[in-house]
């Protein structure tokens, strides 16, 4: 380790953050399956990726040898077999949502394009999983199991052919123009279909076998949209397309495929029905995508968390060192701080840090509800299939159950000598309740880990580069850090653009059930802030109820024309609520996650020295992230609430009511202080002036002076968040580092 010329407190950052306290923070502890997980993906991260990379493995738009080498690395160590029920060869029983997040992390710490050629094949397959028949499961899934020695069978690599060649560029999902039709139906056998299939940036294509495709009818005899199993070996084209010539990603083999290919209608996801000599696929193509993507969106906003936290070791190195071999000897603040005598860029430091450590607590706590609903989601299906219930009979019963859900809520707020005990335990014990409350969570979580993490976070990468000076745009950057930034953007762009994600918020953050519990958060802020005042929660709960506020006016104001402001199509006003309300779950999270540090540590001996120095450095990130989250709320609620009201004009009524500056010389004599007050709230005219020199009286509208109290309590609130940015870039100056990073540079 690298040692500092002054020891840190005791109550001060020692070391950078080790397993023993991420298991703590992000939930997994207790699972000794997934820290052995978390253990094999880094060392392929920090083995064989790290390796090709550092050898100019990026550099080439093929699938080389050199890349087709990381499968067999993936299978061996665990990574492919993860994604695996146990009755298909795998090992993690359960849900594995979590798994999956922390082998997409591990691996983009080093590189994205890594995580996404494992990641690929498991979105390849998860159509099947999730909706595919008992059959299709067992044939691809079990197929995908890496081959065990001695036996001899074609292990199943697959792909997900969704989007579609231009006008659309990869990025529309709504819109397909593959196409399926019959080709041959034998009386009494089953269908052949003809599959015609053009695809756009499809990952793993340089080897996949297996492809799920989604595909719209061609063909009377075929109702509406489907995923269609395609194998390599069918009769016809299958053509794995050029390579796409990425800037970024470049360990994932990307290309834009042919396929025009006959197979069995037994290929389509989920299987189908025969009406009046109709196919009638189980699922349409977007009905199996939502299943899968308000998962799999997860675990993409994590690799950019990943990169965020990644950068910290190698800035603070470059920082320290920047000076060493010129002027300084050894033991002078020069030598031993480098950059970092100045607060500018430590401080630079500190926000990307803060940035990191709250989308990675967003993104887990995300992945972790899935782990809930998974089998949540089952009992809602078993259910509705007992009662027979589909269609809108299936909605009005969900519905119902919305109803309880609100009730739970509402006891839950209650105290415990007033709650009717009998009732509360009869909501709670329901497990449509608990369905219906998480389902509301997770269709929020989801598309704004995805948004934010991505967004905010390839944001903070071209700053974490600018730290790294000139060094940070070299391909030997140390931590990649460069091809990082790089990477960042097309995350942001990966299984739906931030429209999507603001478009999908937009509507999920208007649910009742939602805003009930956003409600209690508010509330729960507010108990942390009187407990733990360090963490920045107070000003977060007045950042909450502020967009709350705004939120509820906006749904009932209109603009200056007399149109309705919160509208679908209105994403002037939509979209940026969307944003705040990203910047606030993600600080929430991590206040959250500090505070089950806090809590939990102890019982951890390889913590027990360090612990107060990571919970007050972390508190102290806390209250930077929650500051910069409230002032990111405070600046998008006001352009709202005032930005679609017409500004005054000087008419003749605003001009009788404005003061006179000699008027009010005359009145300071009989009212002291008049002058002072008068200027601060009123429009005063100077002599020889009709009216003060600006566009028009000052706004004001009474009915929004709630608005105003809350803007101005939460500025206030802001008091110390400065002093806490002080105190953690301060630690950062005192932190040892190790000598050098843990995989090639």
């Amino acid at each position: 380790m690298e040692t500092r010329t002054a020891s840190p407190s005791t109550d001060s950052l020692r070391t950078l953050p080790g397993d023993d306290l991420r298991q703590i923070m992000w939930r997994f502890a207790d699972r000794y399956d997934l820290q052995m997980l978390v253990q094999s993906s880094r060392q392929v991260a920090r083995g064989p990726v790290a390796r090709l990379v550092a050898n100019g493995g990026r550099n080439a738009h093929d699938w080389t040898p050199e890349k087709a080498a990381l499968l067999p690395a993936f299978d061996e160590s665990g990574i492919t077999a993860a994604f695996l029920d146990p009755e298909h060869g795998g090992f993690i029983q359960g849900p594995k949502n979590l798994a999956l997040a922390l082998i997409a992390f591990e691996l983009s710490w080093v590189d994205a394009g890594a995580a996404t050629c494992s990641l690929a094949g498991n979105l390849g397959l998860a159509p099947i999983h999730e909706r595919g028949t008992p059959e299709q499961r067992a044939r691809y899934l079990a197929g995908a199991m890496p081959v065990q020695p001695g036996k001899d069978r074609r292990q199943v690599r697959a792909a997900f052919a969704l989007t579609e060649p231009l006008p659309f560029v990869g990025v529309e999902t709504g819109m397909l123009a593959g196409r399926v039709r019959v080709a041959d139906w034998p009386a009494g056998q089953e269908p052949v279909l003809q599959v015609e299939k053009r695809g756009r940036f499809i990952t793993n294509m340089g080897f996949a076998n297996v492809v799920t495709a989604a595909v719209d009818s061609d063909d009377p005899r075929i109702k509406g949209s489907c995923l269609v199993i395609l194998e390599e070996g069918d009769p016809g084209t299958w053509d794995r397309g050029t390579p796409t010539k990425k800037l970024v990603h470049q360990l994932s083999s990307t290309t834009d495929p042919v396929f025009s290919l006959r197979v069995p209608a037994d290929r389509i996801v989920g299987g189908y029905t025969v009406k009046d000599g109709v196919i009638i696929p189980s699922y349409s193509h977007s009905e199996v995508i939502e299943a899968v993507f308000r998962r799999t969106r997860v675990t993409v906003g994590l690799m950019t968390a990943a990169k965020l936290l990644s950068a910290i070791e190698p800035i603070m190195a470059y920082q320290r060192r920047r000076f060493r071999g010129g002027e300084g000897a050894p033991g002078t603040p020069r030598y031993e701080l480098g950059l970092q005598q100045k607060q500018d860029t430590v401080q630079r430091l500190v926000e990307i840090w803060a940035a990191g450590e709250a989308s990675a607590s967003l993104g887990f706590a995300a992945a972790r509800i899935f782990d809930e609903i998974d089998p949540l989601e089952k009992q809602r299906d078993a259910y509705l299939a007992e009662k027979k219930l589909t269609g809108r009979a299936a909605f009005k019963a969900l519905a119902a159950t919305h109803t309880d859900a609100l009730e739970y809520l509402a006891l839950c707020g209650q105290s415990d000598d007033r709650r009717d005990s009998a009732r509360f335990a009869a909501l709670r014990d329901q497990p449509l309740v608990r369905f219906v409350l998480l389902d509301a969570l997770a269709n929020v979580l989801c598309p704004a880990c995805k948004l934010w993490n991505t967004g905010h976070g390839a944001t903070m990468m071209r700053e974490a580069v600018s730290l790294m000076g000139g060094y940070g745009v070299t391909e030997d950057c140390p931590g990649f850090l460069g091809q990082k930034w790089m990477d960042a953007q097309l995350e942001a762009t990966y299984e739906g653009p931030e429209a999507v994600q603001r478009l999908q918020l937009s509507i999920t953050m208007t649910n009742p059930l939602f805003l009930a519990q956003f409600r209690q958060w508010i509330a729960e802020m507010r108990r942390i802030a009187s407990d733990r005042p360090g963490t920045g929660a107070c000003s977060l709960a007045t950042a909450m109820s502020l967009w709350l506020w705004t939120l509820e006016h906006v749904q009932k104001a209109t603009d200056a024309d007399g149109d309705k402001l919160y509208h679908k199509t209105r994403q002037g006003v939509t979209f940026p609520l969307a944003d705040a309300l990203c910047w606030l779950l993600a600080a929430r999270q991590f206040i959250l996650d500090v505070i089950e540090l806090d809590t939990q540590g102890a019982a951890n001996p390889a913590l027990a020295e360090g612990l107060p120095g990571f919970v007050r450095f972390f508190t102290d990130l806390c209250h930077v992230q929650s500051a910069r989250a409230a002032g990111e709320t405070g600046r998008i609620a006001a352009e709202i609430v005032f930005g679609y009201n017409r500004h005054p004009a000087w008419t003749a009524e605003a001009c009788h009511a404005c003061y006179g500056d000699d008027e009010l010389a005359s009145l300071e004599a009989i009212i002291p202080g008049i002058q002072s007050s008068a200027r601060a709230c009123s429009d005063v005219t100077e002599p020889g002036d009709a009216h003060p020199r600006k566009a028009g009286p000052c706004a004001a509208d009474v009915s929004l002076e709630p608005f105003l109290r809350l803007r101005a309590k939460l500025d206030g609130c802001l008091t110390g968040c400065r002093l806490a940015k002080d105190r953690a870039a301060e630690a950062l100056t005192q932190t040892m580092i190790p000598e050098a990073l843990d995989y090639p540079i």
